[in-house]
């Protein structure tokens, strides 16, 4: 079986064979992040450094030389160090890191200002992420002008920076067979965590109970962590795209939208369920929620290789809008409302994004001006929602404060699709029906 390592080795020499002649690139960890006074937050690595190394911590560059005759993958770490690792835990150190990273070459990050530049001279051309890390961004300029320093005793210092991220982001959109497993595990992982808060949930109770039960759900099957912050919003909460305060009372006639998802080695999900209080949808809600769901599996169907980007998020808009002039909540033609995008009143975001090592994860959506084509290994969500504000006065009273998303994540196959986060109710049949046995559960 393929392991993480030997996949980042793989990944290494693609790139590289992607490079421009006589090129070096350069990539840094992800720095800690403090939390407050002297503590951090818990510790993630930078996903491009992640994908190329599978190194996880902090304080390391990785240098990627191709043709270098000594060896073409130099890592810089930190030292063991067994007072320090008392405190803070057990590090890799060089000495290891070269056989279990599979790579060239390792030395201690304290030496790398007077290794670097040796590795920078006679280099034209240099890779990296300029512009997100204005810190790296300057220690990288550093480094080129100890060559150009040395200019006159016959260094030659490089003449052109390039972009690491465009060769990379296009590598990363395409899941190889172990990410897509890893994907489906993380997928899974949230499935149950939905339901582990939809089975629990019940008016009077706070929105943050049921974050509760997603963050025990992740923590128990393997997860540290969410992919994202949680969202749970009841009522008129959900029409906040991005609510994520989670401490209001849940209502009776509520609806509860949970937009959550886990990270599973490094890979996101990305679930959103949207589901009534007291275990019934009323009329109006049940109206809404049909059609949003109506639009999410339109847009399911039409993830498929050779489709275009804008396709599931066209199917969506078409579906959408035709419900709410049904309904009455727009007036006119379904072509000119379209048109007009009036439905943005109501379905103000994209159907989708792309999914992987990050939430949103990286990858064009555009080539030439033009929405791109699917491919095989390719995963985007598909999230269709129906947001009516609270103070939208267009509409009856009866339709206000009522928000609905559903969203799964979708890998596109080479004879189709396949949606990787199944196992959360989704129909309101599926839903009433497992809200009411959960509840006879609960009573006996």
């Amino acid at each position: 079986m393929t392991t993480l390592y030997d996949e980042a080795a793989r990944r290494r020499k693609e790139l590289m064979q992607q490079m421009e002649p006589n090129s070096i690139a350069l990539l840094c960890a992800a720095p800690l992040a403090t939390r407050s006074n002297d503590t951090e937050y818990l510790y993630r690595q930078s996903s491009d450094f992640y994908y190329l190394s599978g190194f996880v911590e902090h304080d390391a560059v990785l240098a990627l030389i191709p043709g270098r005759a000594q060896g073409e993958v130099v890592l810089f770490c930190q030292e063991k160090d067994k007072t320090r690792e008392l405190w803070t835990g057990v590090l890799m150190g060089p000495e290891k890191a070269i056989k279990k990273l599979k790579i060239d070459d390792a030395f201690p990050i304290g030496d790398i200002d007077d290794i670097l530049p040796g590795l920078l001279e006679g280099r034209e051309r240099v890779y990296y992420s300029m512009g997100k890390d204005p810190r790296f961004d300057q220690r990288v300029m550093d480094w080129v002008k100890i060559v150009r320093g040395k200019a006159r005793q016959g260094a030659q210092p490089p003449g052109e920076f390039l972009v690491l991220d465009h060769l990379l982001n296009e590598m990363r959109l395409l899941k190889s067979a172990r990410e897509i497993k890893l994907m489906e595990k993380a997928g899974a992982i949230s499935a149950q965590a939905h339901k582990r808060a939809m089975a629990i949930c019940e008016p009077g109770r706070k929105e943050y109970e049921l974050e509760a039960e997603i963050v025990h759900e992740f923590m128990r099957s393997g997860s540290r962590a969410p992919a994202y912050n949680n969202i749970v919003a009841a009522g008129k909460n959900a029409c906040i795209l991005h609510y994520i305060e989670n401490d209001s009372t849940i209502k009776d006639g509520d609806l509860v939208l949970i937009d959550a998802g886990c990270e599973y080695e490094y890979y996101a999900a990305d679930i959103t369920r949207t589901f009534p209080a007291n275990g019934k949808f009323s009329k109006e809600q049940k109206a809404l929620y049909e059609i949003c769901l109506d639009a999410q599996l339109q847009a399911i169907a039409a993830v498929k290789p050779g489709a275009s980007w804008d396709a599931p998020h066209n199917a969506t808009v078409e579906v959408i809008t035709e419900g709410l002039v049904a309904l009455g909540l727009l007036k006119g033609d379904v072509k000119t409302l379209i048109k007009s995008e009036a439905y943005k009143d109501f379905y103000m975001h994209r159907a989708g994004h792309w999914l992987g090592i990050d939430v949103h994860d990286v990858g064009d959506y555009k080539i030439d001006g033009k929405w791109r084509l699917m491919e095989p290994g390719m995963v985007t969500t598909i999230e269709p929602g129906i947001y009516v504000a609270p103070d939208n006065t267009s509409v009856d009273k009866k339709w206000r404060g009522i928000g609905i998303r559903i969203e799964d994540d979708v890998l596109v196959t080479r004879t189709g699709h396949r949606v990787i986060s199944e196992g959360a109710p989704k129909t309101v049949e599926e839903i009433e029906r497992f809200m009411a046995q959960s509840r006879a559960c609960a009573v006996a």
